[in-house]
């Protein structure tokens, strides 16, 4: 949303270095693509680069980005402040025209295969996710026969509303500066965002997102502290914990979500959804069924997540190294078609059947 006041605000012109004061050790910055405005928590520098992408990728790289960190100090980490005489004194050393065309041309081929790659295995990773929630829905349902020897009956069967199955309650608030180092981890709807010297809860445990993340679900061993964005199990009702974290996993949640900018959860629609709850020993085989299942699943999903991270990797020491001229990329440049979409991409012969194999399956 525009503010009404904008007296303070800066104006940035076409090229102009843009720094947010309080990250630029963080690689907070860039060239201003179009003239417009800034807040008044950004420095605004005009800047001599006659081709601005590359001004921006060297300016972004990581060695620069360290060297922006080092004019940088302040009383802690998260509260640095940009000095700009020492900023002012970081060297740059610009290779001719022509080599910045080249670099920028280089690396736009990269980017495009790169991100090609990193976009498939994404899309491989959602689809296993897919595969994994069928499967776990098949077999809470019954619809698969656990293990070598034993099958599924509907004998004993109830079913039950979600308040009778498990019982939610909103986690406590507890600020980042509130908590004491200790052994017992801080959940919220998101994961572990840290960690307290005391717990609230018992383990095991079970905590869904109440906000944001409200499909995230996490099954929590230890002792812990549910934070307030999210909401815990403090009753298992005489069922198993584990198949009662498959359960509200496989709950569609966000159709009970709030229509707010920020998605959020109101337990009560969660306690009336209707729940088919078997024996507490046919729960168990389940479980055990699932995390079977799960093995292959999370094997391709670690391994898909790996390589993300190395593509990823591999992208911010490509453009470090190119743009500081370690490897010349000239003479490769020149032999470049124009657009970046002609390349071939970098997706595995494996990772194009296995995409093709879940996309055509029926989950």
């Amino acid at each position: 949303m525009i503010p009404e006041d904008l007296s303070n605000y800066k104006v940035a012109r076409e090229g102009d270095l843009v720094i947010n004061k309080m990250k630029a050790w963080q690689g907070s910055l860039g060239l201003a693509p179009v003239d417009g405005i800034v807040s008044p928590a950004y420095f605004v520098f005009e800047a001599e680069f006659a081709n601005l992408k590359f001004g921006e990728y060297l300016l972004r790289s990581k060695p620069f980005v360290a060297k922006f960190a080092a004019a940088s100090d302040g009383v802690r980490i998260g509260q640095w402040d940009l000095d700009i005489p020492r900023m002012r004194n970081i060297e740059v050393i610009l290779p001719s025209q022509d080599e910045q065309a080249a670099i920028v041309k280089y690396l736009a081929h990269a980017n495009a295969r790169i991100d090609k790659a990193i976009t498939a295995k994404r899309r491989l990773i959602a689809l296993l996710e897919e595969q994994r929630g069928k499967v776990v829905r098949d077999i809470l349902a019954g619809r698969l026969t656990l293990g070598e020897t034993s099958s599924v009956t509907i004998q004993g069967w109830t079913t039950k509303r979600l308040k009778w199955v498990t019982r939610l309650q909103r986690g406590y608030d507890l600020p980042a500066d509130k908590r004491r180092p200790g052994a017992f981890p801080v959940i919220s709807s998101g994961g572990v965002i840290g960690t307290h010297d005391e717990p609230r809860a018992s383990g095991p445990g079970v905590v869904m997102g109440r906000y944001g993340s409200t499909d995230a679900v996490f099954f929590v061993e230890s002792d812990f502290w549910p934070h307030n964005t999210s909401l815990f199990v403090t009753d298992f009702q005489g069922n198993d914990p584990m198949w009662c974290y498959w359960t509200l996993r496989s709950i569609g949640k966000s159709k009970y979500s709030g229509k707010s900018a920020v998605p959020g959860i109101d337990r009560k629609d969660l306690f009336d959804i209707p729940i088919a709850v078997p024996p507490r020993q046919v729960q168990q085989l389940m479980v055990g069924e699932i995390e079977r299942e799960n093995v292959d699943i999370d094997r391709l999903v670690r391994r898909s997540n790996r390589e993300t991270d190395l593509l990823q990797e591999f992208r911010t020491r490509l453009v470090a190294d190119v743009v500081t001229g370690q490897v010349d990329v000239r003479a490769i440049a020149a032999t470049l078609p124009d657009a970046p979409e002609a390349v071939a991409d970098l997706v595995s012969d494996s990772d194009d059947e296995l995409i093709e194999a879940l996309e055509t399956a029926d989950v």
